[in-house]
């Protein structure tokens, strides 16, 4: 499969087999993380995997009670550790060379025959104390990870690139 493919085939997963990730799945898609570009190269993603069912259980809860985040046997929690580095443009790096990161991880995922979906829908103030995460680090994003159920994935609903793209100027 090569990076189109995964593209085209990568949909949000909400429903999981109960079967755990492959150790060597996980590295793979951890080292995909760790070699996603990042402005002035902080690098500032810091991922906690949790595997523990009690724990994924208490991050469902935290994610606005999504069971299958609990469903999942993987759910990755990105954080970053910043200075709170500012780019040229204005924007803070750290939510955008995170958010990078994950992608990378979706991705790779796929082809490696994992579905992933990508949780914004939680309270950081919740999942904080789960994980002991200190209050000066953000927690950007969780994910979950693991075989995709079977008819869990939908096809994509995209609008057609001539509402979205624009040619030499608005």
């Amino acid at each position: 499969m090569n990076v189109i493919e995964a593209i085209k085939e990568r949909c949000s997963v909400r429903a999981y087999e109960d079967s755990e990730v492959e150790e060597e799945k996980l590295k793979t898609l951890l080292e995909c993380a760790r070699l996603a570009p990042s402005a002035a190269n902080l690098q500032e993603w810091r991922i906690i995997v949790v595997r523990d069912k009690k724990m994924r259980g208490e991050l469902a809860k935290a994610a606005n009670n999504q069971a299958f985040v609990a469903q999942a046997p993987v759910v990755l929690v990105f954080c970053a550790e910043t200075e709170h580095h500012t780019m040229r443009c204005g924007e803070k790096s750290y939510p955008i060379d995170v958010a990078i990161a994950v992608d990378h991880v979706t991705l790779a995922a796929v082809e490696l025959g994992l579905g992933t979906c990508w949780i914004g829908a939680f309270y950081p103030e919740k999942v904080r104390p789960l994980l002991s995460i200190p209050g000066s680090v953000p927690i950007v994003s969780l994910l979950t990870l693991g075989y995709p159920a079977c008819g869990s994935t939908r096809p994509k609903n995209r609008l057609p690139l001539e509402e979205i793209v624009r040619h030499e100027k608005w």
